[in-house]
């Protein structure tokens, strides 16, 4: 269990890495606009991922400033976080995204004010010992249930604009939720850590 509704232990900013300064309130996390990112001081390679979120209510923005955040997987490979009920936006930085590569198979978003579900399941990037990709990240994302991606290749870490690339790294890294301005809140996130070839 990452986040059990009760306080942010086993949590730290990505600003310092001192503690995690989001708000924790009512069984969730909310994130507080300016404060930075926060990241898991465990880490994770291949994991089974269960989060649930809720954007701002009532929205407000569109596009991308309408209850932006992420969630990096490896602290590398982002799944977006987005308000895409009736908000039009690029398609791959819609919810449910492998951002800026891989857009969702279909938008299952529930309205604001209800909270959404993401259950994921990644496997790590493979390099040689010249830190050479050998094997691309893989995810699968059911969204409120429904799949959104299939079994995706992940080209490289998470860019904006750009050709992603691999840059090589540990086998286990945090997983990290993202600042993007927004006041977007978290609840029930665990993880079941996979074996190799699971």
């Amino acid at each position: 269990m990452l986040f059990d509704g009760k306080d942010l232990k086993g949590w730290a900013s990505d600003n310092d890495s001192g503690p995690a300064k989001w708000i924790v309130k009512n069984g969730y996390i909310q994130v507080v606009p300016g404060k930075g990112g926060i990241h898991t001081t465990r880490t994770f390679g291949d994991v089974q991922l269960h989060i649930e979120w809720s954007p701002p209510t009532p929205p407000h923005g569109d596009s991308q400033e309408r209850g932006n955040s992420g969630v990096f997987l490896m602290s590398h490979y982002e799944i977006q976080v987005l308000d895409i009920y009736q908000n039009i936006t690029y398609a791959d930085g819609e919810a449910g995204a492998v951002y800026g590569q891989t857009p969702p198979l279909v938008n299952p978003a529930r309205p604001p004010g209800q909270w959404q579900t993401y259950d994921i399941v990644f496997h790590r990037p493979h390099f040689d010992a010249s830190g050479n990709v050998t094997q691309d990240a893989r995810v699968t994302v059911f969204f409120n249930g429904v799949l959104v991606q299939d079994n995706t290749d992940i080209t490289g870490w998470t860019v904006h604009g750009a050709v992603a690339k691999y840059q090589p790294h540990a086998d286990a890294m945090p997983l990290a939720l993202q600042d993007h301005e927004n006041a977007v809140r978290f609840r029930n996130i665990w993880v079941r850590e996979l074996k190799e070839g699971e």
